[in-house]
């Protein structure tokens, strides 16, 4: 019995102390589980934070196109001036300010280095100018430089007239010897022989010209007339009704004129710091320049005239692109201030380029005598060649929007206008009669 107790007892002290031990090692595992899964979630934790990407906005203060734009513009005009600033690129580097105080410093400003509102002003609107000069731009260039050039914008500006380089003072001073021929003995007279020869023909060139501007009747207003009249009869007439040619190409000149304006004022609203006056005054050049050339459309056939005037343009030493431009915007100067000189010379400009559809004009001008001596038979090339131009796929660019315009030209100008244009104009002084005049940008 008491063996029995004690087996018992043994075995219940055994088998508590298996559960306990199993308990023990439960609750160890069970710890040691849990720190383990702690320090791995741990490590997931720390290694998302250190995957996780942060993204933060940084705001900078935006570098406007139009502020670089006009530095690109500052720092060309500076480079065409002799004031080397560097690849334009609208960055106001120290090269460019070092270009700005030469310049500051060449016309008398305080060399800072930062342009006045008026300094860029008087730079780029002197850029501009000179550009829009053209081959009279390149011959003040010969003479005086482009910074003396600038110089002379300068003095204008102010109001100082700056006189041209020329040498006539001795012919000048030689002329009156012819008077004192009877009174001198021989010796005076072969020793003044030759220069009253120059001084004649210096002289010849200036003919006086009691008609202004060599044109009877003023285009502008012709074309106020023919205005009224297509009004009148009901707008313009169709290829239908057709009775008169020369109605209809007095129509489309004038049409033709209004277009030429409007491109031309359209280009010139894009010419920056130079003003309307400016350009007008610029464009008169073409006169002088190209009068050989708006003479000769009155007396030579069209391949002879444009022959000519491709010539001249390789003396130019402008890009064509640039030279089209320009000769639009004075087409245009030409038309509005009624300067027929300018008109033709910039027409026929532009079709020695390759733009073919503006021989149309000279047409106009030789049918109906503005400009030009009136010269049916001549014109009837001019026309041809315009409306060859527009066969063979040129864009129109006067009145694009009319569909049968080309065929209204076609018809009258192969009808003939026999005398019938002289009934609405007058005949024109020859060109070459009119004054040269230099103007001086």
């Amino acid at each position: 019995m008491k063996t029995g107790f004690k087996t018992a007892a043994a075995l219940s002290a055994a088998l508590f102390a298996t559960t306990t031990m199993q308990a023990q090692a439960d609750a160890g595992d069970a710890l040691v589980g849990g720190v383990i899964g702690g320090i791995i979630g741990g490590a997931i934790v720390n290694e998302n934070n250190k995957r996780r990407t942060v993204t933060r906005k940084v705001y900078r203060k935006p570098v406007y196109s139009a502020a670089r734009a006009e530095n690109r513009e500052v720092q060309t005009a500076l480079n065409y001036f002799g004031f080397p600033a560097g690849a334009p690129d609208g960055v106001m580097g120290r090269r460019s300010r070092t270009a700005v105080s030469q310049y500051q410093a060449a016309l008398g400003y305080p060399p800072t280095g930062y342009l006045s509102q008026y300094e860029k002003s008087f730079l780029l609107s002197s850029y501009n100018r000179a550009i829009v000069g053209g081959a009279v731009t390149n011959q003040q260039i010969a003479s005086v430089g482009t910074r003396g050039l600038l110089l002379q914008y300068r003095d204008q500006a102010a109001g100082v007239v700056t006189p041209a380089p020329q040498a006539p003072q001795t012919t000048v001073v030689v002329a009156p010897t012819p008077q004192a021929v009877a009174p001198q003995p021989a010796p005076t007279t072969t020793e003044v022989a030759s220069p009253p020869v120059m001084a004649l023909k210096d002289e010849g060139t200036a003919l006086p010209n009691f008609l202004g501007g060599g044109s009877g009747l003023s285009l502008a207003s012709h074309c106020n007339t023919v205005s009224l009249l297509t009004n009148t009869n009901g707008g313009f007439t169709q290829l239908a009704s057709m009775s008169d040619p020369n109605v209809v190409l007095n129509e489309q000149f004038c049409l033709a004129r209004t277009y030429a304006i409007a491109t031309g004022e359209d280009l010139a609203s894009g010419v920056q710091g130079v003003g309307t006056d400016q350009i007008a005054a610029q464009c008169q050049s073409f006169g002088p320049v190209m009068k050989d050339h708006v003479a000769a459309l009155s007396l030579k056939s069209s391949g002879e005239v444009l022959q000519g005037v491709s010539g001249f343009i390789l003396t130019t030493g402008m890009a064509p692109q640039q030279l089209a431009a320009t000769a639009k915007i004075c087409l245009s100067v030409g038309y509005r201030t009624d300067d027929m000189d300018v008109a033709i010379g910039s027409g026929l400009l532009l079709t020695a380029l390759g733009e073919r559809v503006y021989a149309e004009l000279m047409g106009h001008h030789l049918s109906q005598g503005f400009g030009a001596t009136q010269r049916s038979d001549l014109a009837g090339q001019w026309y041809t060649m315009a409306i060859d131009a527009l066969d063979a796929g040129q864009p129109a660019v006067f009145a694009p929007g009319q569909s049968e315009r080309t065929e209204l030209i076609r018809t009258a100008s192969s009808w003939g206008t026999g005398g019938k244009a002289g009934t609405m104009t007058a005949p024109v002084q020859p060109a070459s009669a009119l004054p040269s005049f230099n103007v001086t940008k």
